[in-house]
């Protein structure tokens, strides 16, 4: 097939020579996708095995017609922290398993009653105030580890005038090329900043390669498998509104880098079913959660490349550097400020991404209905607050999705609009 073929079409066609460039979308994608496990004590050999195992499921699912890479989410970082340290990882695997039924279920009531449905469950001044909290609820953690201490802050890892050094250097890499960075480049903040910051870490010493050298260079991932808990679902699952709907955004925008109806065909349902099997696949495995990469489909655009199996290509480079142990040694060696100093850019622009959907939206933050959703959302999740009723148990942010399904569910409309309805 011709470039210009390839560029108008997008038939899924697996080409050998179409291996470069297909591998090059798991480059853009790998900073993110390795940076939810690093962040949640999860094992980057086995994210990327489920990244890359998971879009091939969901290829199949969608008929090879979409042009998109599943990566780990960072709508989960928080729960998944609190849930491990908690309950445990295979707990916390289990409910993530339990999040890819919910994806599937919202597919199947989007292919039996239509999308409108979930939009009138589950509208932006809903998911917009949640998005607000995950990023928000993170923010000491980032704080802590940029100033060399662990997460919590219970414990001091490295001197802080030195992982502060470290931190902002990073941090200030990773604005650089957010901001200023051209083509490709611009597409790698995140893999650019951890770059720089590692190589600080090595000047300055603070680099173990201990763990790497004692790394085999063939190894199976350190797969876990799920054990299911209540109390961890309750904690995790209500957090997968905010996915549910951002799902939606990443098909329109694929759909818009390439000029295809893929809510049409092959459907969201059929999308959003591959997602909730790749993510319930990721929490059999003990992988994070996976969702559609907004980094792969600007370097879609970039490249103008539209055939989704340069998508096949990017999975299978992943699955092969799973079983690779010195990368995932060579991963979790990156000292903890580094991560700090991506994290403070990272977990702000979380709390953008959900001002900014009720900005689009135009909510009138002064109407009083509005007012007491987003207000009890973002104070019941950001002050922690628990609720319990015989074996239920809900608490930060699974309360705060929760209330703001509720609160929407049971508030009047303002009149204005119910007058017109």
């Amino acid at each position: 097939m011709a470039a210009d073929e390839i560029r108008r079409g997008s038939d899924y066609q697996l080409r050998l020579r179409e291996f470069p460039v297909g591998a090059q979308m798991l480059f853009v994608a790998f900073g993110a996708l390795v940076l939810v496990p690093l962040l949640t004590g999860l094992n980057p050999n086995v994210a990327l095995f489920c990244a890359g195992l998971g879009t091939l499921l969901y290829q199949v699912l969608t008929k090879g017609r979409i042009p998109i890479f599943l990566g780990s989410s960072f709508a989960f970082i928080a729960p998944i922290m609190f849930c491990v340290k908690t309950y445990g990882v295979p707990a916390t695997m289990g409910a993530l398993a339990v999040v890819g039924a919910v994806y599937a279920l919202a597919a199947l009531v989007i292919r039996l009653r239509g999308v409108e449905i979930l939009l009138r469950l589950l509208p932006t001044i809903v998911t917009g105030p949640v998005i607000m909290v995950i990023g928000l609820i993170l923010a000491p953690v980032g704080v802590a580890m940029a100033m060399g201490r662990t997460g919590d802050g219970a414990a001091v890892l490295y001197p802080e005038k030195t992982a502060m050094l470290v931190s902002f250097f990073s941090l200030a890499v990773t604005v650089t090329v957010a901001i200023y960075g051209r083509g490709m480049l611009r597409l790698l903040p995140i893999l650019s900043g951890i770059g720089a910051g590692y190589l600080l870490s090595l000047i300055l010493g603070i680099v173990d390669f201990s763990a790497v050298a004692a790394a085999p260079w063939f190894a199976v991932p350190s797969f876990v498998g799920p054990a299911f808990s209540l109390d961890a679902m309750i904690v995790i699952v209500p957090v997968a509104i905010a996915p549910i709907i951002e799902h939606f955004g990443g098909i329109l925008a694929i759909g818009q880098v390439t000029g295809r109806n893929y809510l049409e065909n092959p459907g969201v349902d059929r999308s959003l079913l591959g997602d909730g099997v790749a993510t319930a696949l990721a929490g059999c495995l003990g992988g994070p959660p996976l969702t559609t990469y907004a980094e792969v489909t600007g370097a879609v655009a970039l490249t103008k490349i539209y055939n989704p199996a340069l998508m096949t290509w990017a999975a299978l480079t992943a699955v092969c550097l799973a079983f690779v142990g010195k990368l995932g040694a060579l991963l979790q060696s990156i000292p903890t400020p580094v991560m700090g100093g991506i994290m403070l850019l990272l977990f702000g622009a979380i709390m953008v991404v959900g001002l900014n959907s009720l900005v689009r939206e135009g909510a009138d933050l002064m109407e009083p209905r509005n007012m007491v959703i987003v207000a009890l959302i973002i104070v019941l999740g950001m002050g922690r607050m628990t609720f319990s009723l015989g074996g239920v148990h809900l608490e930060g942010i699974g309360l705060a999705g929760v209330a703001g399904v509720v609160l929407n569910l049971v508030l009047p409309l303002p009149r204005r609009k119910t007058d017109t309805d």
